[in-house]
């Protein structure tokens, strides 16, 4: 009598791989796209970064902050081009003794359009020897706490 070995995947067995491949894809995606908008909020980042490199600078040279209420304005004033892929608004204003530059983010996300027209703001306060301290400001920042960028 002749034994027919026979090679392969029973059917259980392959149930059990397209299990833990939809387990992993159910885990992976939303990881995968809450890192696409922060990648894509990294560019509103770093504008509001140079916006506040230029404001320092004005600071410095000037003894008070800018006033810019458009995009425009802190262009003409600090002498900087902002891509406004990403930006739809901005303004840099003194504000209550400190100094907010606050940018309404655009085109971000198609999937979630809760990003989009959501503002973040970055507050440079002075201290008392002059130093200026850049921090994002999550209580008038409109963002997401999960989108908001570290200290």
């Amino acid at each position: 009598m002749q034994k027919n070995n026979l090679k392969g995947f029973t059917l259980i067995e392959l149930l059990i791989v397209i299990a833990i491949i939809g387990i992993l894809a159910a885990i992976a995606l939303p990881a995968y796209h809450a890192q696409t908008v922060k990648a894509r909020l990294s560019e509103v980042t770093s504008s509001v970064g140079h916006v506040a490199s230029a404001a320092s600078s004005f600071r410095q040279d000037m003894a008070y902050w800018p006033n810019c209420g458009s995009i425009g304005e802190i262009g003409t004033s600090l002498g900087l081009l902002i891509p406004t892929r990403r930006i739809s608004a901005m303004s840099a204003q003194n504000n209550a003794g400190a100094f907010e530059i606050v940018a309404t983010v655009t085109g971000i996300s198609s999937s979630n359009p809760t990003v989009d027209g959501c503002t973040l703001t970055l507050r440079g306060d002075t201290s008392g020897d002059g130093a200026i301290k850049w921090q994002w400001d999550s209580t008038s920042s409109t963002l997401n706490l999960v989108y908001m960028p570290k200290q």
